[in-house]
């Protein structure tokens, strides 16, 4: 991957946690690593533990960002969010897989889309 698209894809994460906290979420966890898969952020809303992946475009050319979560990402990250919990026992909170799509305008500033409860275990 360039560094390009890699310094945009931080850049997302960084304006994807950004924007849930200002929803009112606490983030618990950013680039959350296992064997099995790669999670971008883990955040806290009331009583839901919020896996989050996140997907940053400059443009539609190739579908918006969050077409890019297909049913084979949509699977390592459940895998992935399966491990964060059988690791941490102790929370009780209610899980739920969220989508942030970020578009680049042409001005410099973002469009953000946050899709809650995304896709499920089904």
């Amino acid at each position: 991957m360039s560094e390009a698209r890699l310094a945009l894809g931080v850049w997302g994460e960084d304006r994807a946690a950004n924007y849930l906290c200002d929803q009112g979420m606490t983030i618990v966890q950013r680039n959350f690593r296992t064997p099995v898969g790669e999670i971008d952020i883990i955040a806290k809303d009331k009583s839901i533990l919020a896996f989050v992946e996140v997907k940053t475009r400059r443009s539609t050319v190739f579908g918006a960002p969050q077409e890019a979560v297909g049913q084979r990402k949509q699977r390592q990250i459940i895998r992935t969010a399966q491990w964060y919990l059988q690791n941490n026992k102790n929370t009780k909170l209610q899980p739920r897989f969220d989508v942030v799509a970020i578009l680049c305008q042409s001005d410099g500033r973002e469009q953000i889309t946050h899709f809650t409860d995304a896709f499920s275990l089904s």
